[in-house]
């Protein structure tokens, strides 16, 4: 590698480099994920714990303190209500845990920013790896309640995988771009913290998009969970199939957000060891 070389900002180059280190992506991923339950008690069963203790809080406080109640093509109930906000949760974990932890990813593996072949590329890849295992282990809680109160889980369910997608590209574009503006303003990190809030409470997490007056729609629109909590909700407890011409809109513009992300990261990566 000639480190004197322009770094490619193509497309095509981001989907090379992650088929080239796949296999150091997937071992970075479980060392990471084994590192932050080493040492505790359960280990891993945390990733368990957690996600069931926040739904059985949540569940409480706004199906019996605040007396919600959904719709949305949801039945009602505390347990539907229960599995709606849950489904939100997890979508909304995908991206918040993400974003929260890209300011951090250079600043905090300056050993790989001396060595002039490591990727860095994959470092967002490695972060996006971990909140796709904690998301997955969710995800099999949720399968596992419908399952169990339901009796059975519709057959919808299989297009799941098709409908994060997008928004897991989505992601890690806007990593990659954090990622590197976190080597020049440390400071990043607090404004993503508020923005990440912003999007619980302005995502439809708590409510279904129907629940608003039709005039705020369309604006809901535009955060970028909106379309993917409501068609996971579909294709998961209502049994509906996906909206085809939505999802191709959303992953044309999460290629690009990606394409974008990629190619700034590589722009400015030259400038991390000077930082650093």
């Amino acid at each position: 590698m000639n480190p004197h070389a322009p770094a490619p900002i193509s497309i095509i180059s981001f989907a090379r480099s992650f088929k080239s280190h796949w296999e150091l992506i997937i071992l970075l991923t479980k060392r990471e994920i084994i590192g932050r339950y080493k040492g505790s008690m359960m280990g891993v069963v945390w990733s368990v714990i957690n996600p069931v203790l926040l739904l059985l809080l949540y569940t409480f406080v706004f199906s019996k303190v605040f007396k919600s109640r959904w719709g949305g093509g949801v039945e009602d109930g505390n347990l539907n209500f229960a599995l709606a906000l849950f489904t939100g949760m997890i979508v909304h974990g995908l991206l918040s845990e993400g974003l929260v932890r890209a300011p951090t990813l250079i600043t905090s593996n300056i050993p790989y920013v001396k060595k002039v072949v490591f990727p860095l590329e994959i470092l967002p890849m490695v972060a996006l790896g971990t909140s796709i295992f904690h998301a997955a282990i969710s995800l099999v809680v949720l399968a596992g309640a419908i399952f169990l109160f339901k009796g059975a889980i519709p057959w919808t369910a299989i297009f799941l995988p098709m409908v994060l997608l997008p928004l897991l590209i989505l992601t890690l574009g806007m990593m990659l771009v954090i990622a590197s503006l976190g080597v020049f303003i440390r400071d990043i990190s607090h404004p993503i913290g508020f923005f990440v809030t912003v999007l619980l409470f302005g995502s439809p997490v708590f409510y279904p998009v129907s629940a608003l007056p039709e005039y705020i729609r369309p604006w809901l629109m535009l955060n970028p969970l909106t379309f993917i909590i409501e068609q996971a909700r579909a294709i998961l407890l209502v049994g509906q199939t996906v909206d085809l011409v939505g999802w191709l809109i959303y992953f044309s513009i999460s290629v690009t957000v990606a394409w974008i992300g990629y190619a700034w990261f590589q722009k400015t990566r030259r400038g991390f060891a000077n930082v650093l």
